[in-house]
């Protein structure tokens, strides 16, 4: 289920793209599975449906789900998310390693941060 938290600094449609984006990755949400109509998930979570709709629209963009007309909106087959995912990701990563050298954290220091997470992964197993 998808949980809006009206005090977060994120947009109301960030926040129901990362619902079911997180649905999506965590395979609640399976290929081809149709998602709930504009009018239903805003009637659901008690929001605008133009704020569904950014959100449905965001995600056909980033390639997560796609939109028969008619028909409705629908999840990406499996190995198309987990690439587009993935690249996302990748994205987040670029993103905060530009930000820790822009503070002027040396590369070995942050290979040891992604070391030390890592170690901590392995160390769950």
């Amino acid at each position: 289920m998808i949980q809006i938290n009206e005090n977060s600094p994120k947009a109301i449609y960030q926040q129901v793209y990362d619902g079911l984006l997180n649905l999506i990755v965590l395979k609640v949400l399976s290929a081809d599975d149709k998602l709930p109509s504009v009018r239903e998930l805003a009637l659901m979570l008690k929001i605008n449906p133009n704020t569904i709709q950014k959100a449905y629209k965001a995600l056909e963009q980033d390639g997560f789900i796609y939109s028969l007309p008619g028909k409705g909106n629908f999840v990406m087959p499996d190995k198309d998310v987990k690439r587009v995912y993935e690249s996302t990701l990748e994205k987040d990563l670029k993103i905060m390693i530009h930000s820790w050298l822009g503070l002027g954290v040396k590369k070995d220091q942050i290979l040891g941060a992604v070391h030390n997470i890592l170690e901590a992964y392995d160390d769950r197993s």
